[in-house]
């Protein structure tokens, strides 16, 4: 096994208030919840910290749809995380268009989480987003 085994890809689902984590196996075949973070002033603290302890060389971030038909667009503030993440960590930043990722992640809990309160967990929507989101790109490259 060469050492490049070791390393991960990290998918990122941007929330103004969350942001949902994803991180592939080292074989980057496979995707699975990884964790949700605050998008606060810790944030890219957080973010080096799983970088650095999981072995990251690339990341997955959502794209939002910027149609005038979206309400909440947060295409805007995704562009300038983007930047921000090429300018801290040098890692390769692939967009990945996440239009319809929030409804497929509640389609999986309403189906797989049996508890109506950790149901209600907006975490929880994050966190299965980028795995949706990495789901859909490692299968793109496989």
């Amino acid at each position: 096994m060469n050492e490049d085994n070791f390393t991960r890809i990290m998918s990122v689902d941007f929330g103004l208030k969350r942001i949902g984590i994803e991180l592939s196996d080292p074989f980057k075949k496979f995707a699975s919840p990884f964790t949700t973070i605050l998008n606060d002033e810790n944030v890219f603290e957080n973010l080096k910290n799983i970088i650095e302890e999981k072995s990251v060389v690339k990341i997955v971030l959502g794209l939002p749809d910027d149609s005038p038909n979206t309400t909440k667009s947060v295409f805007k503030e995704v562009m300038k995380f983007k930047t921000e993440l090429e300018k801290r960590f040098g890692l390769e930043i692939i967009l990945w268009n996440e239009t319809h990722t929030s409804k497929i992640a509640e389609r999986r809990i309403i189906e797989s989480v049996k508890s109506k309160k950790k149901r209600q967990d907006k975490g929880l929507i994050d966190m299965h987003s980028a795995a949706i989101i990495l789901s859909e790109y490692l299968d793109s490259q496989n």
